[in-house]
């Protein structure tokens, strides 16, 4: 047997290639040891069947933005480990191809409450990073929330513009009923989590916290538990 050698001197020897550009095949997924994609130019191979595939394209892997159903009840953590191969929504019309690597170091830089549901924006991009950090009183949020109780007289009108917490008034927003038990609001400048407090200011106790849409992305069809990647040309 031979001695083991790194796969992307393997592949640059079958390419000749600069030992760069091998890892850019293989970083990209275009490159099969016995048949299984590997993603690691580290990896050693011997004697295995090298193969790289026809349609390889010889560019950099971009950084992925991708966005999760989750569930109510689960941390950051806990929302994290559900993005997987097998959670990969098939509504997924992006066309980015999945990769192992888009996996690994993905940040959620929108706050959202353990309690709520819904849609999660993970990235491994630091300019969606700053994004959502830098510019988050300019994004809109829209929250479905279920409400129990009755509500306060002017109670949709304080929840709009009018209420203060911690001699601070709330910016205005936009509030509607949906049906008799939900209502949406439209956020700006308020985290998700102050909606328990101004809820209750008017009345209402809230059962659930469901966000379906941060700026211009919607969840759409995303089912719980999901998830799907967002371009780079997808605008907050």
């Amino acid at each position: 047997m031979p001695e083991p050698i790194r796969l992307a001197k393997r592949v640059a020897a079958m390419t000749q290639c600069s030992r760069r550009e091998a890892e850019m095949y293989i970083e990209g997924g275009w490159v099969r040891v016995d048949g299984v994609t590997v993603e690691e130019p580290q990896f050693k191979v011997a004697d295995q069947l090298v193969e790289i595939d026809t349609q390889a394209k010889l560019e950099p892997a971009e950084p992925a933005t991708l966005v999760l159903n989750k569930p109510a009840g689960l941390g950051v953590e806990q929302a994290r480990a559900l993005i997987s191969a097998e959670s990969h929504s098939e509504d997924d019309a992006s066309g980015v191809r999945m990769l192992r690597r888009h996996f690994a170091r993905l940040e959620s830089p929108l706050p959202m409450p353990d309690s709520a549901s819904g849609l999660m924006v993970f990235t491994q991009d630091w300019r969606v990073r700053r994004r959502l950090e830098d510019d988050i009183d300019r994004i809109e949020q829209e929250v479905i929330v279920e409400v129990a109780g009755t509500l306060a007289p002017d109670g949709l009108a304080l929840l709009c513009h009018g209420l203060r917490f911690n001699n601070y008034a709330l910016p205005p927003i936009k509030v509607s009923w949906q049906n008799e038990n939900h209502l949406r609001f439209a956020l700006k400048r308020i985290a998700p989590d102050m909606l328990g407090p101004m809820c209750q200011a008017v009345g209402l106790r809230v059962v659930s916290i469901r966000r379906i849409r941060v700026g211009r992305i919607p969840m759409s069809r995303l089912q719980p538990g999901q998830w799907r990647y967002l371009l780079a040309s997808d605008r907050f």
